[in-house]
């Protein structure tokens, strides 16, 4: 077995190489996420800047030939939930309990006309990232934000994810289903103003 399959590396420029390789390309997409959590430009830089430390520093624990988007996801969560969220974060204060589940597909079946989409929820949550849709993800609580994006955005597997923000399967599960349900009820106006549904007339 090499030393780069193993994750050891026999020279600076050998490891700078393979960090290059696998790490580098994954940067706008860690941009992305990061500036939808601090929600601004310069936190945001700076919290890629300092995932990419990080995870050059400890480079040689990453296993070649296993997922290094979720690697760098997981290095950049663990970042900011330390540095970050105790200044940006949103207070979990919010009971989803009374909330229904498909509430958009809800409102679609009693209170609009005309063509119903069939896997309606699905086909306006996957629409695209306007700024509205953007500011509605920006409200979510961090634990439910940090979930939708990495499931519905990045398009990462719920293994995934609970290997990303070390949590198990169950909780990414219970975090996407309320985080979807409240990025729907914030989503409702817009979905109105965009004509993805119309209200019956009196």
């Amino acid at each position: 077995m090499s030393s780069t399959t193993r994750g050891i590396y026999s020279n600076h420029e050998e490891k700078v190489r393979a960090f290059n390789e696998e790490a580098v390309s994954h940067m706008d997409a860690l941009y992305r996420t990061a500036l939808r959590t601090t929600r601004n430009d310069k936190d945001a830089e700076d919290l890629v800047q300092s995932t990419y430390l990080k995870a050059f520093k400890s480079f040689h624990q990453f296993k070649p030939g296993t997922n290094c988007k979720a690697w760098m996801f997981r290095i950049m969560t663990n970042l900011y939930i330390n540095n970050y969220q105790k200044k940006a974060r949103m207070p979990l204060n919010l009971s989803l309990d009374d909330m229904e589940d498909f509430y958009l597909y809800n409102q679609l079946a009693l209170g609009t006309a005309g063509e119903k989409k069939s896997n309606v929820e699905e086909e306006f949550l996957s629409g695209i990232l306007d700024s509205e849709v953007k500011s509605a993800i920006e409200k979510l609580p961090y634990e439910f934000k940090i979930t939708v994006i990495l499931a519905d955005i990045e398009g990462f597997r719920y293994k995934e994810i609970a290997d990303i923000i070390g949590c198990p399967i169950g909780t990414v599960r219970s975090r996407l289903s309320r985080g979807r349900k409240l990025l729907e009820k914030y989503l409702w106006n817009y979905a109105k103003k965009r004509d993805y549904v119309k209200e019956n007339s009196k």
